[in-house]
């Protein structure tokens, strides 16, 4: 397997001081054809080494540890981890790659930013790709997610931590141990003599601010943004998704840019897109006319 280049870029934060976003790259560093993937709330960059692979050939694929995540640095002020910012930390980033245009990959959280992205007047995106993701999300959804999302954790070995991660992810669908090992090696950092989780637990502080008003808000501004789409739009759903509503991607498919939606049975919020089949369906829409 082909080791990615790792690359961090300063970006600018609310308190007035930089934080360095990390980003690995794979493929040749000169080739114009670019591919961003960003991952979900508690993930990191390393989820797409599948899909890099299988596209590296044809594409300079970049996937990002957002801010407060993976080899990226933590915010001074929690407060800092939300969406907006997300977006112009990634601004940031597409100015380091200079392309004129580039294809975009986002899981759950990845797709909001990669939305916000998208939706900005002379965006450079030219193809989005949403994983199970859209403006309305399941409250049912945040309130599992709020269960686990920073809460302190020590493993003794990998094979515990990935038990203990295997435990709140079976909505990624099913995956051999060899996967999932490969999986849960780049969502732990040192801890003495064990692990942890590599994310910065304050990454939590503001998710759990959220109320029903504000959720009723961003939901509005999200729709909004999404009927000022102009890239086409291939939206991926797992058929068992808590977060993304079967009615909310149908909605998707008729408003707007009207993605063309792919469900994958027996898999819920999200795919992780390591299956064959998940890996052939992005492919064949980023190939496409």
């Amino acid at each position: 397997m082909t080791e990615p280049r790792l690359h961090h870029v300063p970006c600018l934060d609310s308190s007035l001081s930089l934080h360095r976003v990390a980003y690995w790259e794979w493929g040749d560093p000169a080739n114009d054809k670019v591919l961003v993937c960003v991952h979900g709330l508690s993930r990191q960059g390393r989820d797409f080494d599948t899909l890099a692979q299988a596209l590296m050939d044809e594409y300079r694929v970049v996937a990002v540890d957002v801010v407060g995540r993976g080899q990226s640095d933590w915010l001074v002020d929690p407060m800092g981890y939300t969406i907006p910012a997300y977006v112009a930390d990634m601004v940031t980033v597409l100015a380091r790659l200079n392309a004129a245009t580039v294809d975009w990959i986002g899981t759950s959280m990845g797709g909001l930013i990669g939305l916000g992205i998208a939706a900005l007047k002379g965006s450079p995106v030219r193809r989005l790709v949403l994983n199970d993701v859209g403006p309305s999300i399941e409250p049912a959804s945040l309130q599992r997610i709020g269960t686990y999302l920073g809460q302190p954790a020590h493993w003794a070995t990998l094979d515990e931590a990935a038990d203990a991660l295997w435990a709140i992810s079976q909505g990624f669908g099913p995956h051999t141990r060899e996967q999932w090992l490969e999986l849960t090696k780049p969502m732990l950092k040192p801890d003495g003599d064990g692990y942890k989780p590599h994310y910065d637990p304050a990454i939590a502080v503001p998710f759990r601010m959220i109320t029903p008003e504000a959720a009723q808000a961003g939901e509005a501004m999200l729709w909004a943004a999404w009927e000022r789409l102009s890239p086409p739009v291939l939206l991926l759903r797992g058929a068992d998704s808590d977060l993304l509503s079967h009615a909310t991607a149908q909605q998707m498919t008729q408003r707007g840019p009207r993605a063309q939606l792919v469900e994958f049975p027996g898999v819920g919020h999200a795919p992780l897109l390591q299956q064959p089949d998940q890996v052939q369906v992005v492919a064949d829409f980023l190939r496409s006319p």
